[in-house]
């Protein structure tokens, strides 16, 4: 069952800011969203503990580690084979940095950064040599605009 959990209006600026940079300082949080260093550091807490935050993570510009190739592939599973079943065999794979379930005539859309496109090619050989993997299509990406963008935070009227 999902649950929602509410966050209040300084919640969602205190998220705001830590979104657009999560290397701020608590004080430097709390004179923006005037609160004291303690307490921005007592609900980030807080929001850490019901899982609101999930982690603080680090950024890695992929092209200046020789990650210069992405695509995303869909991928289908064979009839009888569950998602649950596929999904560790992907995770398992370096190059393979998000998997969606989705709906539509494919299971799974799986985002992949590779050094070249023969890498990629090979990779596609090793998903579709997983047991329950009855098909995949590629896209490749020409140029990314933009990703990663910090979610918006806005507290709706009660």
């Amino acid at each position: 069952m999902l649950t929602n959990i509410q966050i209040d209006d300084v919640d969602a600026r205190i998220l705001t800011a830590l979104g657009a940079d999560s290397r701020r300082s608590y004080a430097d949080v709390g004179t923006e969203v005037g609160l004291s260093t303690a307490a921005v550091h007592d609900r980030v807490k807080k929001m850490m503990e019901r899982g609101v935050i999930e982690r603080f993570s680090l950024r890695i510009a992929p092209d200046k580690v020789g990650l210069h190739f992405t695509a995303f592939v869909a991928i289908r599973n064979d009839s009888g084979v569950r998602c649950r079943e596929v999904a560790p065999r992907l995770r398992a794979m370096p190059e393979v940095l998000e998997l969606h379930s989705v709906a539509g005539e494919y299971d799974f859309l799986a985002k992949i950064r590779t050094t070249h496109p023969r890498r990629l090619e090979d990779l596609l050989y090793e998903i579709k040599a997983i047991d329950g993997v009855a098909r995949t299509v590629s896209t490749v990406v020409l140029n990314t605009e933009f990703e990663d963008l910090p979610i918006p935070f806005t507290v709706p009227p009660v």
